[in-house]
């Protein structure tokens, strides 16, 4: 059986890497994008993976376009909640908006897509929801207050999803990445990005199929043990 997997934030960095393991792996993959058209198309040339734009913290979107993609796809059986932003500053300099815009779209993104699917899911006795959380979620982050928080809160979102969907065959898991090779850490200037990496125990910054092999682990189909658990990929720079 191929299963219909859907991954937001899907046309780049993380979210690339992981439709493109999904992918080869037999599944049938559609990314969602927020924005960049040429990008999107560019990706989709590329790896005959479908596009969807729309904003994933649109709650009416999200269930319109899941809606469509069931329609003209398949009904979604996999889904990754990977799109996310970043505002950053200090709290007595972040803005209402700064701290609203990443809750809406970082976490209020997993909400909308899991009222999306997750019924479904439920139906078939069958699902797979991976949350992508972050070591900046379990640990804290200067300057992060909204972004620290979303992602914190996905992995409490995570644990209590779980409890809902383990008698019906769905597993709701998350991924804590650390510090990746992708743009959103390029754009960290030079000389923080060296003293971040010097806190790193194996020495490096990760690679996105590094957490596209743990998000291909978690949405195997032996893998209904796993459940309501955080998988931290982040070269040992936080451990508890």
């Amino acid at each position: 059986m191929t299963r219909v997997a859907v991954v937001t934030g899907g046309t780049r960095g993380i979210g690339a890497a992981i439709c493109r393991m999904l992918h080869a792996q037999g599944r049938t993959v559609v990314a969602n994008y927020a924005g960049n058209e040429e990008k999107a198309r560019a990706f989709s040339e590329d790896t005959g993976i479908a596009c969807y734009r729309w904003d994933v913290g649109d709650y009416d979107a999200t269930i319109e376009n899941c809606a469509r993609i069931t329609e003209e796809v398949g009904p979604i059986d996999i889904v990754v909640n990977n799109a996310g932003i970043t505002r950053d500053g200090v709290l007595h300099r972040m803005s209402f908006d700064d701290w609203n815009e990443v809750m809406r779209i970082n976490l209020g993104g997993c909400f909308n897509m899991a009222k999306a699917t997750f019924p479904g899911m439920r139906e078939r006795n069958w699902g797979r929801i991976v949350n992508i959380g972050s070591i900046n979620g379990q640990a804290g982050q200067y300057g992060q207050v909204n972004y620290a928080a979303a992602k914190s809160g996905i992995h409490g979102f995570t644990k209590a999803l779980a409890q809902e969907g383990a008698k019906f065959g769905v597993t709701v898991n998350a991924i804590a990445p650390g510090y990746i090779d992708t743009d959103m850490v390029a754009a960290v200037p030079p000389p923080v990005l060296e003293k971040i990496v010097a806190k790193i125990p194996v020495g490096r910054l990760g690679q996105a199929e590094e957490i596209a092999r743990g998000v291909a682990f978690l949405t195997a189909e032996d893998g209904g043990f796993v459940t309501g658990s955080t998988m931290s990929i982040n070269g040992g720079q936080h451990m508890y």
